[in-house]
């Protein structure tokens, strides 16, 4: 008889228990007090909602980054693509020597599933005699099979991706970057270069700032001895392209400019080595459906496909909805850190074509 009581008395405490949390759970929040990172809003719209279990065309990814760390994971990454219809991605490593040799050598199994870049050699960069050394290796890198180079990043301190001097290095339109240029335009590879960071990261961090939930994360010291601030460093890119007209460049992240397009459509018109890639901006474009599709039409020869999110199936997917679908105000926290809502383009079939594959084909044939 006592232990029936015991489990009596335990079953109506867990009762009691369960039943106190979903009362608690039944009260509004406070708004006064709810802080911004806990704003997590939910789409109650009874409209359209559509899932794109696979590209409708077969996908180049141009942007993506050496993100498995096992030879188990490369294999469950291609298991990913073949689900999603994503032929090839090209792994942009910015290595050089051991490192990008030891990563072409673990994607090599699969063949032509992947692609790996490489990066510019920046050893020795601030000493005199500069760039011989630093072509060769490029040299050395084309021959393992780099037959791009990227990602190449300046957030206002150079150039990095090196091991040395890290955010610390050149500007792209240095002088001392010429001959790696010319050398890549002589073989014919085209270069990723990722210029500053999305504009809200420069913005005032305050209740004005409408991407402030990721800008916060991601915010730009403008304080730092030397550092050039946004438009400086698209100046540094632009001169960049105009000065070297024979070697091909990729602005990733449409050049950061997704704020400021008009900027992007210029450049492109003005620079026929310019190309831009769509990687890891869908949250900042998907908030303005109607002037990115209009920009994708108008630019529908010059844009590539990338992701640079990691490999996950369901991460693919997101973007197909977002290029594919006329689907509206929906959310996709997990992936991305606004508390946008967001918009599906429905870009034409044409469109998507020449953005998923033909584009990339053609570049990659060069």
């Amino acid at each position: 008889m006592k232990i029936k009581n015991a489990s009596y008395n335990r079953l109506a405490l867990f009762l009691t228990v369960m039943l106190l949390a979903f009362s608690l759970s039944m009260v509004a929040q406070d708004v006064n007090q709810l802080l911004l990172k806990d704003y997590n809003p939910v789409s109650i719209y009874k409209i359209p909602v559509t899932h794109v279990n696979k590209a409708l065309f077969p996908v180049i990814d141009m942007h993506s980054h050496d993100y498995a760390k096992t030879d188990q994971e490369v294999a469950q990454w291609v298991k990913n693509m073949d689900a999603c219809g994503i032929q090839k991605t090209i792994i942009l490593s910015g290595n050089t020597g051991a490192k990008l040799d030891a990563t072409i050598k673990k994607y090599a199994p699969y063949g032509d599933r992947f692609e790996v870049w490489c990066g510019f050699d920046y050893t020795g960069f601030d000493q005199p005699g500069y760039g011989p050394a630093a072509v060769k290796e490029l040299e050395r890198c084309f021959k393992m099979g780099a037959k791009g180079v990227g990602e190449l990043s300046d957030k206002g301190l150079g150039a990095h991706y090196s091991d040395l001097h890290k955010d610390k290095g050149m500007h792209f339109d240095d002088p001392r970057m010429k001959s790696l240029y010319e050398k890549c335009a002589e073989l014919h590879m085209p270069i990723n270069l990722h210029l500053a960071d999305p504009i809200w990261m420069y913005e005032k961090m305050d209740s004005t700032n409408d991407g402030l939930m990721n800008a916060d994360i991601w915010r730009i010291d403008l304080t730092k001895p030397g550092i050039l601030g946004f438009d400086a460093l698209i100046q540094t890119f632009e001169n960049t392209v105009r000065d070297n007209p024979k070697t091909t460049f990729i602005a990733c992240h449409f050049a950061n400019l997704n704020h400021d397009m008009g900027k992007l459509g210029e450049m492109l018109e003005k620079y026929p080595n310019l190309y831009a890639d769509i990687s890891a901006r869908y949250a900042e474009s998907a908030t303005i459906p109607r002037t990115m599709k209009a920009f994708y039409e108008k630019y529908q020869d010059r844009l590539f496909y990338g992701t640079d999110m990691g490999f996950d199936a369901d991460m693919y997917r997101i973007t197909f909805r977002v290029l594919e679908t006329n689907d509206e105000h929906f959310y996709e926290n997990g992936l991305f850190h606004y508390h946008w809502a967001m918009n599906g383009f429905g870009l034409p079939k044409e469109v998507l074509k020449k953005l998923y594959q033909d584009n990339a084909v053609k570049l990659l044939k060069n």
